[in-house]
């Protein structure tokens, strides 16, 4: 029997408020030393009184607004009990039956066929303590509390079960995580622990509506453990059904190391979280003016921003994606074309330059010293005026990879750069020819099998002289120059 795979996802996403959700703790934790930023309140104290932050609040309000969910009218806060010990005071301020969000859905493409997912509700609530394991060699291991963490912002979405693969989740994730960056509300870092998924995954007979038991997957920190954990958890389903034996409904964990998932907890009955209402909160009355308001201040989005970057500056939908897959990078791309242009380079060959730059040498770099692109020594202007030098002919693309390189780790300038290093092209036809007249004269086997209608001994010997020359030669210049001089000969 053939069976389809069923996934939906819920992700967790800590906001960027500068306090914690229910009090007037600092929120940057995360290189702060173990409870430091603590208080009464996020220590789960007995009579203390929480108060809402609003600034979560309106991030949790433009987050339902870009995923076109609709902010409700009404919204409340309540307890949700369970026992772990990373809760400090035995329950969680969060929403369970009036969120903030409600509905909506999230594009996503996959081999180039777009798909919408829907998205459930999008609610606000706490962050938990963080337990920290120690195993002591020969000795007898603990566990410690660090309540830093406890009372952070914490955005949970919901999605629908539209998924049908582990690269649609993947996608999905990607898609969610770059909305989130360019409403600036979270910076989605998975390892960090800032952005987290989990997975409900069954599979189905296909053609059939019921799914067989529901497995929850936990313990994934980066897209390629959403990926890795949900193929392994689909074919798992699949192999236990062809066994004749029963799926159990449970919660799973990822081992990253061994590439599979363990079973953690059975699940057969639905945890009983005793939700009420949070008595010490007041219901949110969320008026219409307020909404637009929040709405007013959403930034341009990814598609938004893609779309006009095909239109306004002519480039592919392909390079389009690549450039606005971050806000940082999008926001660098543009402030590049604001640079004044050299005679003869038009707007839209400037862009599809920079966009290459972006996704190929840029990009390279950025990810070999896990460096930022806000951060990066190169600013717009730097990097315009080195492809200025090249669109000059100032410099060959080659040398301009190597003085990139320089720049990137110095922030000195391009033309500084080729100066000192002695790497401007030569262009001048006389210089060349002699330069390929001598390899001509020195290579007679390569000279003869052009002859013979060889088109790769060409190649070689423009080779040759671009070797000569430490490649500065200009090659479309050589290479014209040495089919003159050979058809001549």
């Amino acid at each position: 029997m053939n069976y389809e795979t069923i996934i939906g996802l819920e992700v967790h996403a800590q906001l960027l408020t500068r306090s914690k959700m229910f009090c007037r703790c600092s929120a940057a934790y995360a290189d702060a030393p173990p409870n430091t930023h603590v208080c009464p309140v996020c220590l789960g104290m007995p009579g203390v009184l929480p108060a809402i932050n609003k600034q979560a609040v309106e991030y949790t309000m433009m987050t339902a607004l870009a995923l076109h969910s609709t902010v409700s009218e009404y919204t409340k806060f309540d307890r949700k009990n369970y026992p772990y010990p990373d809760l400090v005071k035995g329950y969680q301020i969060s929403q369970y039956d009036a969120p903030i969000g409600y509905g909506g859905w999230l594009t996503i493409e996959v081999d180039g066929e777009k798909r919408r997912v829907g998205i459930t509700r999008v609610h606000l609530e706490e962050d938990v303590a963080k337990l920290v394991h120690r195993a002591p060699p020969g000795e007898e291991s603990y566990s410690l509390v660090d309540v830093n963490r406890s009372g952070v912002p914490l955005m949970e979405i919901v999605g629908e079960p539209d998924l049908r693969s582990a690269e649609e989740a993947r996608q999905y994730l990607i898609k969610l995580r770059t909305v989130l960056q360019y409403l600036g509300v979270s910076t989605g870092n998975m390892e960090e622990g800032s952005f987290r998924c989990d997975a409900n995954i069954s599979i189905r007979p296909e053609g059939k509506p019921e799914t067989l038991a529901k497995v929850e997957v936990k313990n994934m920190n980066s897209f390629r453990a959403v990926y890795r954990a949900l193929e392994y958890e689909a074919k798992r389903q699949r192999r236990v059904t062809r066994e004749g034996k029963r799926l159990t409904q449970e919660t799973r964990g990822w081992v990253e190391e061994k590439g599979k998932t363990v079973s953690q907890r059975s699940k057969e009955y639905a945890h009983d979280y005793r939700y009420f209402p949070e008595p010490d909160l007041p219901p949110l009355v969320v008026s219409r003016e307020w909404v637009e308001e929040v709405r007013a201040r959403l930034p341009e989005l990814p598609e938004a921003r893609r779309d006009r970057f095909v239109a306004e500056y002519k480039l592919s939908a392909y390079d389009a994606n690549l450039v606005t897959a971050s806000r940082a990078a999008a926001d660098y791309f543009e402030a590049c074309l604001e640079v004044g242009l050299p005679e003869g380079l038009s707007l839209s060959r400037r862009a599809k330059m920079m966009s290459n730059w972006l996704s190929g040498e840029f990009n390279r770099l950025l990810n070999a010293t896990g460096t930022e692109i806000a951060d990066s020594r190169v600013s717009p202007e730097q990097l315009c005026q080195l492809l200025d030098l090249v669109h000059k002919d100032s410099i060959s693309g080659t040398s301009a990879k190597a003085v990139f390189e320089e720049m990137f780790s110095s922030g000195e300038s391009a033309a500084d750069i080729v100066t000192r290093r002695g790497l401007r092209q030569i262009s001048e036809s006389g210089e060349i020819e002699e330069k390929v007249i001598e390899i001509i004269n020195s290579n007679g086997p390569a000279v003869a099998d052009y002859k013979a209608g060889k088109a790769q001994a060409l190649k070689f010997l423009v080779g040759q002289v671009m070797r000569a020359t430490g490649g500065r030669a200009n090659p479309g210049l050589v290479n014209e120059l040495m089919e003159k001089r050979l058809k001549e000969g």
